[in-house]
């Protein structure tokens, strides 16, 4: 009678306050790491609304003020123990990263270290005074209903994982755990959770089938079923989170949200990690995304989905480790997409497999006197509206022939519906699936980029070299207002070799 009592209170009271999202992880171990402002175009191209910063890196906080990107930012576990010891270090600390950014830069969650627990064992102690300490000083600062405050946690942390509802914490951690979920609760905020079924499948010495670890369909007999509960799950990542919400009422906590800070499938691996492959990568991913945002919820509360972050943006080609740890992203650091997603139906975030998402631009290496009469052309019998390159107007930067020209290019490329031949320009352009938007400056939309009046849009850190003063001049556009007649030398033979 208790353990019945128990799973109904278990499966009754959890509740959802607003629709589920996926967001992305950005690591920054790559050697050749992009600026915050291509991090920032590339989010906006792939319409990704959340984003979790593993610190809080002045720079990527600025670049993505004024976005509306939801940001979740990170207390370091190398500085855990300085915060978790003086309630003033935790102060200074929201005072710096916080406080100097918001409401411009639109900080939703403050994560207190990243699985402490299991990697950073001997902080345990002071993890939940950090987490008490940094939520003090957004009190302080009125923050604390606008910005939640929690940790990370390894999902290796909750034994006997299946069934869900034998599931429970590590005993040997309750003196944290429990004090946690009571911080959590009280201040109305969730629990984090790491979730990785591509090493509970590794691991599982072929006890786990791989279609159950990717949300690949099963056959109804091939479903696993909580015998105490007879709910049948379909996928490792349902079960594993109602393990968790199980594993906390049975500690009697019954109303904390889980959020799951990690999820993701390594897309390479070398010889020892035979299914991180492209194909497996593409299908968790995949599945992953058209499971939270179609709101399908677990076994355990149907319709009641679980935010999602993916590991990763980026692959991390700096990362220690096996080959898989350098493989678990989703673009390389060019923003070309690892695979192309297969969303269809899901919603625009991440929504790059599709040929609508394509867009025209400059090739590498291309002669520059080439370049230049394209773009002349581009922006006088092509009909393109080049005024947002002008000096001043929101894709001026950066002020060189080819950035100018992929802007003129892509204009005309839409303008024309994207139709056969539209992009080649004489051969100095090619269609790319990566968005070349930044900053203010937008791609794809056929030239509605409004302007600026005496403004400058902030500007990517790119060497003028290579300004495209001569196609300004040429044009007689400084100075005139967009009535102004466009002047062309030798327009006939432009016309001739570009239309």
């Amino acid at each position: 009678m208790g353990l019945l009592v128990f799973l109904l209170l278990a499966i009754s009271v959890v509740s959802a306050d607003e629709v589920a999202f996926i967001g992305v992880n950005i690591g920054t171990d790559l050697s050749d790491m992009p600026h915050p402002t291509q991090v920032v175009a590339l989010l906006k191209a792939q319409q990704i609304r959340h984003v979790r910063l593993y610190n809080a890196d002045r720079g990527m906080l600025l670049a993505l003020a004024n976005t509306g990107i939801k940001v979740a930012i990170t207390v370091p576990n190398e500085q855990l123990l300085g915060i978790g010891q003086s309630n003033t270090t935790a102060a200074n600390w929201v005072s710096q990263n916080v406080v100097a950014h918001y409401p411009d830069t639109n900080i939703t969650t403050i994560c207190v270290g990243s699985e402490v627990l299991t990697t950073l064992p001997n902080a345990a102690r002071i993890l939940v005074s950090a987490l008490k300490f940094i939520h003090s000083a957004l009190v302080a600062s009125n923050l604390d209903s606008q910005i939640k405050v929690s940790t990370p946690l390894s999902s290796s942390i909750i034994l006997d994982s299946f069934p869900p509802s034998q599931a429970f914490f590590n005993r040997s951690w309750n003196p944290v755990i429990v004090p946690m979920l009571s911080f959590l609760q009280s201040t109305g905020s969730f629990l984090m959770l790491n979730i990785y079924p591509y090493y509970d499948y590794m691991q599982s010495n072929g006890v786990i089938p791989l279609d159950y670890a990717l949300f690949r369909p099963l056959a109804s007999n091939k479903e696993a079923v909580d015998a105490n509960t007879l709910i049948h799950y379909t996928n490792v990542f349902d079960a594993m989170v109602d393990a968790a919400y199980f594993a906390m009422a049975y500690l009697n906590y019954t109303n904390i949200p889980v959020i799951v800070s990690e999820s993701g499938w390594p897309s390479k691996g070398d010889s020892s990690e035979p299914d991180a492959t492209l194909d497996n990568a593409n299908t968790y991913n995949s599945n992953l995304i058209k499971h939270v945002l179609n709101q399908t919820g677990t076994p355990k509360h149907p319709g009641i989905s679980v935010s999602t972050y993916i590991y990763e943006l980026y692959n991390e080609d700096d990362k220690p480790g096996p080959l898989s740890e350098q493989n678990w992203g989703l673009f390389d650091a060019n923003g070309e997409p690892i695979y192309i997603l297969h969303l269809t139906g899901s919603g625009s975030v991440l929504a790059n497999d599709t040929t609508n998402q394509t867009f025209c631009t400059v090739k590498d290496g291309v002669d520059t006197k080439m370049l230049q009469a394209a773009l002349d052309w581009a922006c006088g019998p092509g009909k393109v509206d080049c005024s947002p390159i002008l000096q001043g107007q929101p894709c001026y930067e950066p002020d060189t022939v080819a950035a100018h020209a992929t802007y003129a290019f892509d204009t005309y490329y839409h303008q024309m519906g994207k139709a056969p031949g539209t992009c080649d320009f004489n051969g100095v352009a090619a269609i790319t699936t990566t968005n070349p938007s930044h900053n203010y400056c937008l791609f794809g939309s056929g030239g509605s980029n409004g302007t600026f009046g005496n403004s400058t849009a902030p500007a990517l850190n790119s060497s003028s070299s290579g300004s495209s003063s001569h196609y300004l001049h040429g044009f007689g556009f400084h100075g005139c207002g967009s009535t102004c007649a466009v002047i062309l030398v030798g327009v006939l033979s432009l016309f001739a070799v570009f239309l």
